[in-house]
């Protein structure tokens, strides 16, 4: 249970800040957000807060934005009752067409024609009454209420995505990846506190009947140099230590303004079948904020470099392996959420940074096809005819869902069959 609320809780923040990162920028850039929603399926709470709706759905898998545009415009089909609120203009700022048993306070009326988009209008019978048909103007900020119950604004075409400038659809769709990268710097950056600071090469303690231990250092003794070579990190430390294959080896040690050389003969420990040298000290942290930075920042860097090797050898050498849909990132979830708080958030910042770059890749379906688009349209001067942009996106979104089927079915048998 402890492995799916973290889960829940691991995935819904990464689509949160995901669709976050659309829903401000688009705000930003004039474009109408019909809704922003978290979680997916049947609507358990909605709250109106002009122009956009917000709501909360049942299913806490994620969430989405809804962007106008020409594949989300409100509609009312001929012969379809609705019940039109009007203002004092006798216009209509508000469109029941979820045909429920509790319409809201307005004229019934028997649509005949309807353009929400352009001409604004809608032509019907009021009242049924098929010998006065009537014309109604509707304000360009109305609301519709749809068959679910969720109550949008409608979507006039100058609100639309499309009607963006091309900067503006670019920076709308690169928002969400971007958010998503930012967030694993963010969260490394609080890693860095969680954990102890980066360790030094001044001894901290040693292990009884160790090497070192036998060779008298001691606590506050710092490691200057081994084998005549100058050491600045703990890592170069471990690095000498464990290329020595255990050679006797020379540390220079200083401690209170003195120095002095001890002979150590690193001794040999095996992990999973994998052999270690060790002489058994641990390195005292440096516990400096700044640093601390830093180490967190050159974390979330390391780690997107690292990450982006791993996609150019995806394509280099593909295999299913080397990617996880939602049921691998529960498993590898519900195995970090056994290791504690600190391996969660450095999973989170790992697994953030892995969705933003992924998201890039210029594949239809994915946000980097939408800005291989909008770059195919800053070259050409104007954008692709919708018809062919709807097939490229029908297609990439085809072989997308292929592509999440047999990775969905790879993951399924990695974790829970072999």
């Amino acid at each position: 249970m402890k492995g799916i609320l973290i889960f829940l809780v691991v995935f819904g923040l990464l689509v949160f800040v995901h669709e976050f990162g659309h829903f401000i920028v688009a705000k930003k850039s004039g474009i109408l957000v019909r809704e922003f929603s978290i979680g997916m399926g049947p609507k358990l709470f909605q709250i109106r807060r002009n122009p956009t709706t917000y709501t909360i759905r049942w299913l806490p898998l994620g969430g989405y934005v809804r962007l106008a545009g020409s594949d989300d415009e409100s509609t009312l089909d001929p012969g379809m009752m609705v019940v039109l609120q009007l203002n004092d203009q006798k216009e209509v700022v508000r469109i029941d067409a979820s045909e429920s048993d509790m319409p809201i306070e307005g004229v019934p009326v028997q649509v005949t024609k309807a353009d929400l988009v352009d001409k604004l209008v809608i032509e019907g019978y009021e009242n049924g009454d098929e010998n006065d048909p009537v014309t109604y103007h509707v304000n360009h900020d109305a609301t519709i209420i749809e068959k679910n119950g969720t109550e949008l604004i409608i979507a006039p075409r100058d609100t639309q995505f499309n009607q963006a400038n091309v900067w503006q659809k670019l920076a709308t769709n690169f928002a969400g990846p971007f958010m998503n990268i930012v967030l694993g710097f963010v969260v490394f950056l609080i890693w860095t506190f969680t954990v102890p600071g980066p360790a030094t090469t001044t001894i901290n303690s040693t292990m009884a009947n160790s090497p070192a231990r036998n060779a008298k250092i001691e606590a506050g003794d710092k490691i200057i140099a081994i084998n005549g070579k100058k050491v600045n990190t703990f890592d170069q430390v471990s690095e000498l230590i464990d290329q020595s294959k255990g050679k006797k080896m020379l540390f220079e040690l200083e401690k209170n303004g003195s120095t002095r050389t001890v002979s150590i003969k690193p001794k040999a420990r095996k992990i999973q079948k994998q052999t270690f040298y060790q002489i058994g000290i641990e390195a005292k942290s440096d516990e400096n904020a700044i640093v601390k930075l830093k180490r967190g920042w050159n974390t979330a860097v390391s780690t997107t470099g690292l990450i982006f090797n791993a996609v150019g050898n995806l394509f280099e050498h593909f295999s299913l392996n080397k990617l996880s849909g939602p049921v691998g990132i529960y498993s590898q979830t519900s195995q970090v959420s056994q290791m504690g708080f600190t391996y969660i958030l450095a999973f989170l910042g790992m697994i953030s940074i892995n969705l933003g770059i992924v998201n890039l890749i210029p594949i239809p379906g994915l946000d980097g096809g939408k800005l291989l688009l909008n770059l195919i349209e800053l070259v050409r001067g104007k954008p692709i005819s919708e018809e062919h942009e709807a097939i490229v996106e029908l297609i990439g979104f085809g072989l997308l869902l292929v592509l999440i089927i047999a990775v969905t079915g790879n993951d399924i048998y990695r974790y829970f069959i072999k």
